[in-house]
């Protein structure tokens, strides 16, 4: 019997997505992820702005390790399988990988918006957006 988790971050946050709509029924969790917050060094205001957004998904928000935090709660749930969205971030590859050491990760993919062959920054919404906005889809 198929029993997963959801793990959302900054690439799923959409009530909408994949994730969420294939599975509305399985326990969610976000970590606050301190190392990337510091690699990146994220703002107050776009901490602030994550934060509201997971006030209106269905999900346990913790600190931590991202793999480890998202193991320790799989195991809470005796969960099977871990489910996410696709992130084009290393650090995302690199969590898969440790996760999927111990349980299989099924990674969803979200109906595109864009689509953009060349290089966008993904460090600052405003440089994202001054590119891709020329290639939005809808």
């Amino acid at each position: 019997m198929n029993n997963p988790i959801i793990w959302l971050h900054g690439d799923c946050l959409n009530p909408e997505g994949p994730v969420l709509k294939s599975y509305p029924n399985a326990p969610a969790i976000w970590v606050w992820d301190d190392a990337l917050i510091d690699e990146w060094q994220l703002s107050l205001k776009r901490i602030l702005f994550i934060y509201e957004c997971l006030l209106e998904l269905p999900v346990i928000i913790r600190r931590g390790d991202v793999a480890t935090e998202v193991m320790a709660f799989a195991q809470e749930f005796s969960a099977n399988q871990i489910v996410t969205t696709e992130s084009p971030s290393p650090r995302f590859q690199d969590i898969c990988i440790t996760i999927g050491r111990s349980l299989p990760v099924e990674i969803l993919s979200p109906e595109p918006f864009v689509l953009c062959d060349g290089y966008i920054d993904l460090n600052r919404f405003s440089r994202y957006w001054r590119v891709a906005k020329k290639y939005v889809l809808y």
